[in-house]
C-alpha cells in the first residue's frame, strides 16, 4: 500500500471513515504515520473540549473562592482540592468505576438533558466519561491560576474603577477579569499543554475505545505488539504532540501578546514554558 493509499484508507479511521480493519501483515511506516495521526484526532477532541468548556468554570471556582461568603468559598476549595490532590489516572479509575456500577445499582439520572441508565452507560465510554474528567481536572489546575492572579490584581487599578464609579459585574469584566487574564495567561499556557498531554493517559485507564477507534497512543499500541517494534510508533506519538504543542504555544502567544497590547515593550509578559513532570 502507497503512502496516498494509506492516507485514503486510514486518514479519518478513528472517526469511522474508511477502512475498518487494521493493518496485520508488512506493515509500513505511512500506515503507522497515518493511523497514528488519525487518533490525534481524538487527543485533540479531548483537550480541545475540556479547555474550551473548563475555562468558564474555572473562572466561576476562582471567584467562588476569592469570595468571603464562607458557603460559596468552601465548596469551591475543597473541589479544587480534590482534583489538584489526586493523581489523575486515579481520577479515571474511580469515575469509570462510579459511571458503570451507579446504573448497575438502579441509579439513573439526567445530565445536560441526556438519561443516563443501565442500558446506555454513555458515561462509560471514553468520548463522554474521559471527557468529564479532564474537564474537572483542568478546572481544578486552571481556578487555582486565575485564583491567584485575582489575588495579585494591582490594588490601584481596583482603586481607579471605584473612582470612576464601577462597580459590580461592570468593574470585574472591564478591570478585574482582563488583567487577570493578562497575569494567569503564562500559567494558563503551561496548564493548556499539559492537558494535551494528559490524554495519552486514556489509552491507559479503564475508558474502552469504541470500536477499535481509539486515541494516538491506541494505534502506536497496536503496531508495538504487531512489528515487535516500539522504537517506530513511540517517537511518532511523540513527534505528534511536539507538533500539537508548538500550535498551542504559538496560539497561546498570539493570545498573550493581546491580552498586554497596551503595555509598553518592556513590560510585556513573555510565555516561559515549565512542563510539568509529576501531576
Amino acid at each position: 500500500m502507497t503512502c496516498a493509499e494509506a492516507f485514503h484508507a486510514y486518514a479519518l479511521r478513528s472517526l469511522g471513515i474508511g477502512e475498518r480493519l487494521l493493518p496485520r501483515a508488512e506493515i509500513s511506516l505511512c500506515e503507522q504515520v497515518v493511523l497514528i495521526g488519525s487518533g490525534m484526532i481524538w487527543n485533540v477532541y479531548f483537550g480541545a473540549l475540556a479547555l474550551l468548556l473548563g475555562f468558564s468554570f474555572a473562572v466561576a471556582l476562582a471567584v467562588a473562592k476569592n469570595t468571603p461568603a464562607r458557603l460559596i468559598r468552601k465548596p469551591a476549595e475543597w473541589f479544587i482540592f480534590v482534583f489538584r490532590g489526586s493523581p489523575l489516572f486515579i481520577q479515571f479509575f474511580m469515575a469509570y468505576e462510579a459511571f458503570v456500577m451507579l446504573p448497575n445499582l438502579g441509579v439513573d439520572f439526567t445530565l445536560f438533558g441526556t438519561e443516563f441508565t443501565a442500558e446506555t452507560r454513555w458515561l462509560a465510554r471514553a468520548w463522554l466519561g474521559a471527557l468529564l474528567v479532564l474537564f474537572c481536572n483542568t478546572s481544578a489546575y486552571t481556578a487555582e491560576i486565575f485564583y491567584g492572579a485575582l489575588r495579585a490584581v494591582p490594588r490601584g487599578d481596583l482603586e481607579a474603577a471605584d473612582a470612576y464609579g464601577l462597580s459590580g459585574w461592570k468593574k470585574f469584566r472591564r478591570i478585574t477579569f482582563p488583567t487577570m487574564l493578562r497575569l494567569a495567561w503564562p500559567g494558563y499556557t503551561n496548564e493548556a499543554i499539559f492537558l494535551f498531554h494528559a490524554t495519552a493517559l486514556i489509552f491507559f485507564s479503564s475508558f474502552p475505545a469504541f470500536q477499535q477507534r481509539g486515541d494516538a497512543l491506541y494505534y502506536a499500541n497496536y503496531f508495538a505488539d504487531r512489528t515487535f517494534n516500539p522504537f517506530v510508533p513511540y517517537p511518532i506519538v511523540a513527534v505528534y504532540f511536539v507538533v500539537l504543542t508548538l500550535g498551542i504555544i504559538a496560539l497561546f502567544g498570539a493570545a498573550n501578546a493581546r491580552l498586554n497590547r497596551h503595555l509598553p515593550a518592556e513590560r510585556r509578559q513573555r510565555l516561559r514554558i515549565r512542563p510539568q513532570i509529576i501531576r
